[in-house]
């Protein structure tokens, strides 16, 4: 999506924040909220919630989320923060005057390769959780291994380079993908680095021990979920890890609470998936993506990308509340 993120900037103009936060707030919403992202999915599974009534819950929750905390504070941030557009992306590739650019639909082939192997992955975990296949078939397990983040994307890059061998000369493509080395090498070493921090942080057992502690606070549960996932959020940095330990936390309180209906559960994880979205900060590893990919220092990725993750967290847990509160 980047490219095409700064193609439409370089067009219309104006700040990179108005186009890249409410592409990249989409992703968050998406990825926190809806099924078949792996949070969501543990979630629903350790509180017993119906999948599919969750979908419908979190996608009716997450259009004005995304509406009101991305793409309204996008439009906020673009006139209050000028980023211009990465000078690692404004150097052209050296068009090679012998060829024709590609067709629309093999572009958006390659676009969507990776987006359809990922699904493998995500797709096939629901269907795990579901009963409707076993973790253990042979061929399951090798479409997951396909549908892994690294391995679809080196089969997109493959892909590529095969399509186009035909219509570049290998000292093209060679100068092609010398050319993308430079700019993702330091985005992988430092997005790693954050992602390691964050790591140190969960092995150190502070997450659990903040849970703990939060737990026996006596709030009413979706407002437990609430606070639990946050603390775990701000401590480790993973919003998965902080989702699936929150629900994995509040399940003996859930079990203990007479009287909540299906809708109830699926606000519960709602809240959960909102505190485990607040306040992406040093150890989270899209924390640093984002900054590096935008070529933001660290203060301005605090005030663009932190409020953004924040603003939607807490407008996905309003939202929550007032429907566990009306149904």
């Amino acid at each position: 999506m980047l490219p095409i993120i700064f193609s439409v900037a370089k067009q219309f103009g104006g700040s990179t924040l108005k186009y890249a936060l409410p592409a990249a707030g989409a992703f968050a919403v998406m990825h926190a909220l809806l099924p078949p992202h792996p949070g969501p999915v543990a979630a629903s599974e350790l509180l017993g919630a119906n999948i599919g009534l969750l979908v419908i819950v979190g996608l009716v929750i997450a259009l004005p989320t995304w509406y009101l905390g991305a793409y309204l504070f996008g439009l906020y941030a673009g006139k209050k923060f000028e980023v211009p557009l990465p000078s690692s992306f404004l150097g052209s590739v050296e068009a090679d005057p012998n060829h024709q650019p590609p067709a629309f639909g093999t572009v958006l082939s390659i676009l969507m390769l990776p987006l359809v192997l990922i699904f493998l992955d995500t797709g096939l975990n629901t269907a795990t959780v579901l009963g409707w296949v076993t973790a253990d078939n042979t061929v399951v397990q090798f479409l997951r291994m396909l549908g892994k983040t690294p391995i679809a994307l080196l089969i997109t890059v493959f892909f590529a380079l095969a399509v186009f061998s035909g219509r570049h000369s290998r000292q093209h493509l060679e100068k092609v993908c010398d050319g993308a080395l430079g700019p993702i090498c330091g985005i992988i070493l430092v997005t790693g680095a954050g992602g390691m921090f964050g790591g140190v942080l969960r092995a150190s057992g502070i997450g659990d021990a903040l849970a703990g502690i939060l737990s026996d606070t006596g709030m009413p549960v979706i407002v437990a979920a609430f606070v639990i996932s946050t603390a775990l959020r701000v401590a480790q940095g993973s919003a998965t890890v902080a989702l699936t330990t929150t629900a994995a936390l509040i399940s003996p309180m859930v079990a203990a609470t007479p009287g909540l209906s299906q809708f109830d559960l699926c606000f519960i994880v709602v809240a959960i998936a909102g505190g485990a979205t607040v306040l992406s900060h040093v150890n989270d590893s899209g924390f640093w993506l984002v900054g590096r990919f935008l070529e933001m220092d660290e203060k301005t990725t605090l005030k663009t990308w932190t409020v953004m993750e924040t603003l939607i967290g807490t407008i996905a847990f309003l939202f929550a509340l007032v429907g566990s509160i009306i149904l």
